[in-house]
């Protein structure tokens, strides 16, 4: 006779908790999920008070700290008319002062630089000014301004991938570098700074570099020396950026590129340069500037392109701009006229280029001083501006016997390594309030501050990273198209040898 077998205890068991787990999430599945509270009302007073940050420039958020979390985060669904938004102002002087710092390289600098060399040449360096303005812009758009303005790489060198092909970069401001400025404007406004800087390095090269060798340069030196750089200077966890990333290893400052752009382009010009070796008949045919009227007109597009530049790298129409936008005029202004001054007293003349070179020293100088010097700083830093690169241009470069072209190394290397050195000495913190934010211990009303320090750093790094990173890349492209064109193309100008063009034809040809 068989007998039933009993289930044991253990199965019972866990037939049991099986049961309750499948009754559990049925239960959870049938029951309808408990709806969230509605997220606060802000109060009319917070709202006015949110209003008022955009007249100061400062956080609309922080009118609604008595909602946030411990994480600093509002409730979600929290909205105020104020909160994700640009300012209308704010916005607009960025827009302007983008397509201001582009009118500096097109067609300022095109100009000022196509004026300074021979009639056979004058395309290929408005040319090389083309070609840049359209290559660094689509490395910028796919990856170099998640590289430098991104943070998810959590690096003091590299900024992160985040933003590539511009992901996510709408009108709504980008609360790391601007309350009230759209994050896509923002975007824009530092690509015109990509474009430019390795568009300086043109004029210590001019006339004997092939165009596929400069545009295989500026890929590779984009990669390896702005965009770390950049990143490293104004990234919001960059490594040198003093004035907001508090645990920078170096806290130095440098409002709007004298290590970024200058110090970074004028070194590796002159490497490259050196590289190069001088232009066929450098020291024995005489190689004027073909037209200083076209020089003139550069210039003073430059000057003013340099607004958007200078007073633009406040990221907002307030008052940090209005600073920026008084010492930047004030130094050029004296720095041409000091350039001029002392061809005068040294050669009896002074010269149309002399004063077109001093404004451009002046510019550069001031460049990273310019949101942090008073209006009275800025006079003495101009006649320094003015006087050392003249000395730089004028005596250092026939005493080595280097062919920078144009004078890039004079101006912009010597020119941006003073002014990183001036910053330190000149920095106030009545001139930018932000300054005591994290630098509380290093600006002072002194000129031996220990800011002074962190500005020589600065400097020695942006140094070693041009230079060496420049000699490898140059062989790199030599090795792989080579850089200069041949002897015949060369005498004949890279006008007719690169692009098949003539800047002036003088008669009708059959």
């Amino acid at each position: 006779m068989n007998k039933t077998r009993k289930p044991s205890l253990r199965f019972l068991i866990a037939a049991g908790l099986a049961l309750l787990a499948s009754l559990s999430a049925f239960a959870q599945t049938a029951s309808p999920t408990a709806p969230l509270p509605p997220p606060p009302t802000p109060k009319d007073s917070e709202v006015l008070q949110s209003m008022g940050a955009y007249f100061q420039n400062t956080d609309p958020s922080a009118a609604f700290a008595a909602y946030k979390d411990k994480d600093g985060n509002l409730p979600k669904g929290f909205t105020a008319p104020t909160l994700g938004v640009a300012g209308p102002g704010h916005n607009g002087w960025m827009m302007t002062s983008a397509a201001l710092v582009l009118f500096m390289t097109l067609p300022g600098l095109a100009l000022f630089y196509g004026g300074l060399v021979r009639t056979k040449n004058v395309l290929s360096v408005m040319a090389q000014c083309l070609g840049i303005a359209g290559l660094v812009t689509i490395l910028w758009w796919a990856f170099g301004y998640s590289l430098v303005f991104g943070k998810n790489f959590g690096s003091a060198f590299l900024g992160g991938s985040e933003f590539f092909f511009l992901r996510g970069v709408d009108s709504a401001p980008n609360a790391d570098y601007g309350a009230w400025v759209s994050h896509n404007v923002f975007a824009m406004y530092q690509l015109m700074f990509a474009i430019i800087t390795p568009a300086l390095i043109v004029g210590a090269i001019a006339e004997r570099m092939k165009f596929s060798a400069v545009l295989l340069f500026v890929t590779v030196w984009m990669f390896v020396v702005y965009f770390p750089l950049a990143h490293m200077v104004w990234g919001v966890t960059g490594l040198m950026n003093g004035v907001w990333n508090s645990g920078a290893a170096i806290k130095a400052i440098d409002f709007a590129g004298g290590t970024v752009v200058h110090m970074s382009s004028g070194w590796s010009a002159l490497i490259l340069c050196l590289i190069l070796g001088p232009r066929l008949g450098f020291g024995k045919t005489p190689m004027p500037p073909h037209s200083l009227v076209l020089c003139m007109v550069g210039t003073g597009m430059l000057w003013v392109g340099w607004y958007g530049f200078n007073a633009g790298s406040a990221v907002a129409a307030d008052g940090v701009a209005a600073n920026a936008f008084t010492t930047t005029t004030l130094a050029t202004a004296v720095a041409s006229f000091t350039w001029a001054a002392l061809e005068y007293l040294l050669r009896g003349k002074a010269s149309v280029l002399g004063f077109c070179s001093g404004a451009v020293a002046g510019l550069v100088v001031v460049t990273p001083a310019c949101g942090f010097i008073t209006s009275s700083l800025s006079v003495p830093l101009g006649i320094i501006a003015g006087a050392v690169p003249f000395f730089a241009c004028t005596k250092l470069k026939p005493l080595f016997g280097y062919d920078d072209a144009l004078d890039t190394f004079g101006v912009h290397a010597i020119g941006g390594t003073l002014g990183a050195l001036l910053t330190g000495l000149f920095a106030r913190n009545a001139a930018n309030a932000n300054l005591a934010t994290n630098l509380k211990d290093k600006v002072t009303d002194a000129f031996g501050q220990p800011l002074v320090i962190e500005q020589l750093k600065a400097i020695g790094l942006t140094l070693a990273l041009a230079v060496v990173s420049t000699v490898v890349i140059a062989y790199v492209v030599k090795a792989v198209v080579g850089l200069r064109p041949t002897v015949e193309s060369e005498q004949e100008g890279l006008d007719l040898s690169d692009h098949g063009e003539e800047g002036y034809i003088y008669e009708a040809k059959a």
